[in-house]
């Protein structure tokens, strides 16, 4: 019949009481894997819809951060591979070069090792075998979450084929002059001894001072006072300089001043760079420790005069201060000026110092032979596709974000000090010096033909890497059928605070290599806090192991309690007591699917629209509608709004209402009422257990799998996302039971004012609008069984009321 929806019968099984996610999880993923749900169809028919992983760090533990990117992951996959798309979420993992290296050299330590006295190759073998050993631990932990990668396709930022394409964006960009080598000012860590990028260094505010110094006049006059936050660098002043509209400081631009201790000739230079406000408006010039110096060395022919060793310790450059640490030679700096009359004051002074992300060392501004990245016309074509809606922020307000790093970009540093990452494709000849990147090893220098050539020792940052992550997981440079299915991809989903770091190299790298952007969608998260919004870390004791709340909750739970109710970009708390809710509704779930199996015999009939009471009318309105409303937030990707509203109506709408509204027909004597409750109760459930299942797919599977009218089905994973049918909306209808179920919610507040005992039943009196009477007559039985009713008594009047 073309207005029936039919549903398929199966025998009824037994259902335990309550459900146990640690009993079926490992097994129902298991499953999964074995038998290929993960991977996209191979039909070339169906859309594509492509998701690349944030890779993880070979070195990480599954924390909350991890839970939640990958949750959102699993839940836009599983909708998209619901909706019959070729759903490739591709997984993989980074090497993570400092993390990395640190984990292996604090092990070889142990041995009384050192990178140096077993050298580079017995150092990458032992890199390797860590990574063997280790890599895949949290791969396994993202297993435990429900993901639903792909790990067929499962790729390393060092493996072979990811490999290829570093080198070969290496050499094209060098072949362009985007790439290049020189000594320039850079972000150093002493304790890991390698260059940072700037994203790689973490700013926050110290409270310090302020040195006032004089620098003399070079034949004695008075001079001029600077003020600095790092009166050590000093000893690598080549300059100072003022603000050229600043009156007080005309007479003396062009002229020298002597650097105190030292007695070094320093020129005074005038640039606008110099803020008039700050300190005495005269700032001491030492470029090769100050980004801002350095430009302004640039600009004025100052020399570069580098007085720091590479383990933050004093050079020869630094005079009597050469060896001491760099803070032990601020401290002799400092007394040596009082000692001379030139400290004229200290202040009082915070200020933001910068230290590693990896390791929280401060990080020293020096020079270095480095390699870089030309940015500038890497930036403007991808600053120009977000504007123009290539790819789009979600919330949009990251866009700012975007814009204020893209355009102020400075020059990328992309070696690192390491040997654990991609070796750096440059190699240096012996003989006459030549620098040739290429692609292999060159047999002999191009220049003079000599043998002797030696590759740089230097790798590349590990972020060179992922930044092709969207097309060299897919085979790039080779032209791949992967490649030229899913790429571009869909939907990036990671955190706000990696914007710099990851997104804005991913659009650059997309569009200079690939010739578009890697994806039109950005969905950006917030960070996972503790329940009093505190940021979780080890110090404060009050972080939350996201393997203890699946133990103790479920996988689903976690994932729900991370998603529910959570905005775009915005920052969510996480408690045990929100998972013990999350936890709590799955076991709702699953108590009304008991209901609804146990009375279902051996399966539910077709549903027949013809034949609806008013309130089976209402929910399956309501189902359509909650159709829609996931639908479209989960295409908008905006999941928690999805997840709210899908609790909302499983909950309320349908266990605490439908349930309840069909339990006159199921306990009766009726047949046919019993069979259209059955169709009903059997239609909406289906599709409740299609919509929760991208959130929750362990119980949802389970239930589906268990139910005897979905049994016959396959698996929930493979089940197509359900579908509005135009015959089942009933908005009048649905508007009529909402005015019912008021009632009742109102009879039943009365109730609890006026003390009426649970067990009592009482006369019902209601005095309808215009137009209402009938309805409300045909109601009767809902206001007995559900608002407790002896009788109902329809009255025109308060006049009308029996006493």
């Amino acid at each position: 019949m073309a207005n029936e929806t039919k549903v398929t019968t199966a025998a009824a099984v037994e259902m335990e009481k309550t459900y146990q996610p640690a009993a079926i999880e490992a097994e129902l993923y298991q499953r999964w894997e074995d038998e290929g749900k993960f991977k996209p169809s191979p039909d070339p028919s169906k859309k594509p819809f492509t998701i690349v992983m944030p890779p993880p760090n070979i070195t990480g533990q599954l924390h909350c951060g991890h839970a939640m990117v990958t949750t959102y992951q699993d839940i836009l996959t599983r909708f998209h591979r619901m909706l019959g798309e070729a759903a490739l979420w591709l997984p993989g993992t980074d090497h993570a070069s400092i993390a990395t290296e640190v984990k292996i050299l604090d092990a070889m330590r142990e041995e009384g090792l050192s990178k140096e006295s077993v050298g580079r190759e017995a150092f990458l073998d032992r890199a390797w075998k860590w990574k063997e050993q280790y890599g895949g631990r949290i791969v396994q932990q993202l297993r435990r979450m429900g993901a639903s990668c792909d790990w067929s396709r499962e790729r390393f930022t060092m493996d072979a084929g990811c490999n290829d394409a570093v080198v070969e964006v290496f050499v094209r960009l060098h072949e362009k002059g985007l790439i290049y080598r020189a000594n320039r000012i850079i972000n150093w860590c002493p304790e890991c001894k390698t260059a940072l990028s700037d994203a790689e260094v973490e700013y926050e505010e110290q409270a310090s001072h302020l040195w006032h110094i004089r620098y003399p006049g070079t034949n004695g006059g008075e001079g001029v006072v600077v003020a600095t936050t790092r009166p050590e660098t000093m000893l690598g002043d080549t300059g100072v300089a003022v603000n050229p509209d600043d009156e007080r400081y005309a007479a003396i631009i062009g002229k020298t001043v002597m650097l105190p201790i030292l007695n070094r000739e320093i020129p005074v230079v005038a640039d606008a760079y110099v803020d008039k406000e700050f300190g005495t408006g005269a700032v001491k010039m030492t470029p090769a420790h100050d980004p801002n110096d350095f430009e302004v060395a640039q600009r004025h022919n100052l020399r570069v005069l580098r007085v720091m060793n590479d383990d933050g310790t004093m050079n020869e450059h630094a005079g009597p201060y050469a060896g001491m640490p760099s803070m032990e030679a601020r401290k002799q700096v400092v007394a040596e000026l009082e000692r001379l009359g030139l400290l004229v004051k200290v202040e009082p002074y915070t200020h933001n110092v910068g230290s590693c992300y990896r390791c929280a060392h401060t990080v020293e501004p020096l020079t270095s032979e480095q390699w870089f990245v030309r940015m500038k016309p890497l930036a403007e074509p991808a600053i120009d596709a977000v504007r123009e809606g290539k790819t789009q922020f979600v919330p949009e307000r990251f866009t700012r974000t975007y814009y204020n790093w893209m355009e102020n970009i400075r020059d990328w540093c992309v070696s690192r000090q390491l040997w654990w990452g991609h070796r750096i494709p440059a190699y240096y000849c012996g003989e006459c010096g030549e620098i040739t990147v290429a692609r292999a090893k060159p047999a002999a220098c191009p220049k003079c033909a000599g043998a002797h050539l030696r590759q740089d020792e230097d790798v590349l940052d590990t972020w060179f890497s992922s930044a092709l992550w969207p097309f060299s997981t897919l085979g790039w440079p080779k032209d791949t059928e992967d490649l030229r299915r899913f790429y571009p991809t869909d939907v990036l989903v990671t955190g706000y605070d990696i914007i710099f770091f990851w997104v804005a190299r991913m659009i650059f790298s997309g569009i200079e290599n690939m010739g578009g952007t890697p994806f039109h969608t950005v969905l950006m998260h917030g960070l996972v806090r503790d329940a009093q919004g505190r940021k979780m870390s080890k110090s404060a004791g009050n972080g939350i192991d996201p393997l203890d709340v699946i133990d103790k909750y479920g996988a689903d739970a976690l994932r729900f309690s991370l998603t529910m109710g959570v905005a775009p970009g915005n920052d969510t708390r996480l408690s045990y007591e929100k998972a013990e809710a999350a936890r709590n509704f799955a076991n709702k779930l699953w108590n009304a699917a008991r209901f609804v199996s146990m009375n279902l015999g051996g399966g539910a009939p077709a549903l027949d629209v013809s034949s609806l009471e008013l309130h089976d009318k209402w929910i399956l309105t309501l189902y359509q509608d909650a159709v829609r409303s996931a639908t479209e937030h989960l295409s908008g990707c905006d999941l928690g709004l999805a997840a709210q509203e899908l609790y909302d109506f499983t909950w309320n709408v349908f266990c605490d209402w439908t349930i309840e509204l069909s339990k006159s027909a199921l306990f009766g004597g009726d047949a046919a009422a019993k069979d259209k409750a059955r169709a009903v109760l059997a239609y909406v459930l289906e599709g409740i257990l299609k919509m929760l299942h991208p959130f929750m797919p362990f119980i949802t599977e389970q239930l589906y799998g268990l139910l005897p009218f979905l049994g016959k089905q396959g698996m929930l994973i493979e089940a197509d996302w359900p579908i509005i049918n135009p015959a089942l909306d009933f908005p009048e209808e649905a508007r009529r039971m909402d005015g019912v179920i008021e009632i009742v919610r109102r009879a039943r507040a009365m109730r609890l004012e006026r003390g009426v005992p649970a067990g009592k039943r009482a006369r019902l009196l209601l005095r309808p609008q215009p137009g209402w009477a009938d309805h409300l007559r045909a109601a009767s039985g809902v206001f007995e069984r559900l608002a407790s009713a002896q009788e109902v008594v329809i009255i025109a009047s308060l006049d009308d009321a029996p006493p």
